[in-house]
């Protein structure tokens, strides 16, 4: 099957690329710059798929979200909220529709390329806050892609019932290069720890009992 994976260069979709290869999927990853401030995660997405000769495209859509009510990722006024991710707080990481924006990009791509599917890493951590992560709106887009063109074409989403220490088991099975990753709202050269996305991260982590790479292992300390 080819397919197209929407790549942030996460914990997430670095998983989802090495266990779609390792399924022997022909793969493409697209990035989407939408002006999120946390835009050192493509340099990190660019990197993992160099690593491993897997084409990449960027897709640049800036201006597209940052409008009022974008949301803390977006909008550089916004304080992005400490935390975990079921906290009320985290609404504010939110960005109105993003995903149905993203996995439309893709269909469009898959359309022009002639793939298969598209891809994208939600998982059950994300269903307390972020709506297009939950498993009725993967399922309601994979309704779509079989019929938004001439073709039928699927969205993926293995991950969607999984929690992230399940994908971080998953990923040291597949070797997947976490020391890579970009995981923080926050930082652009060393990862906050502190925000929804890092707390998340250091928690999967220490459920797969697992040493991140990345996190030394006191709070606040990363390499």
């Amino acid at each position: 099957m080819k397919t197209i994976v929407v790549m942030s260069g996460g914990m997430d979709s670095a998983t989802l690329l090495y266990y779609l290869l390792d399924k022997q999927h022909e793969i493409k990853a697209l990035s989407i710059d939408y002006g999120q401030r946390h835009l050192r995660e493509i340099a990190s997405a660019k990197e993992i798929c160099s690593r491993i000769g897997v084409s990449i495209e960027v897709i640049h859509i800036p201006g597209l979200f940052s409008i009022e009510g974008g949301g803390a990722l977006v909008d550089l006024e916004t304080d992005v909220p400490e935390g975990h991710y079921e906290d009320e707080s985290m609404k504010a990481t939110v960005v109105p529709n993003r995903n149905m924006v993203f996995l439309s990009i893709a269909l469009a791509r898959c359309a022009s390329l002639g793939y298969d599917a598209v891809a994208y890493g939600a998982h059950s951590g994300d269903h307390a806050i972020y709506p297009d992560c939950r498993p009725g709106f993967a399922a309601a887009m994979n309704v779509v892609a079989s019929l938004c063109d001439f073709a039928p074409y699927s969205v993926l989403c293995p991950f969607v019932d999984m929690s992230k220490a399940e994908i971080v088991l998953l990923g040291q099975r597949l070797k997947v290069p976490y020391e890579l990753t970009w995981t923080c709202y926050k930082g652009d050269k060393v990862p906050c720890g502190k925000c929804g996305a890092c707390v998340e991260r250091a928690g999967a982590f220490g459920f797969a009992g697992i040493k991140d790479p990345v996190f030394r292992g006191e709070a606040g300390e990363w390499r």
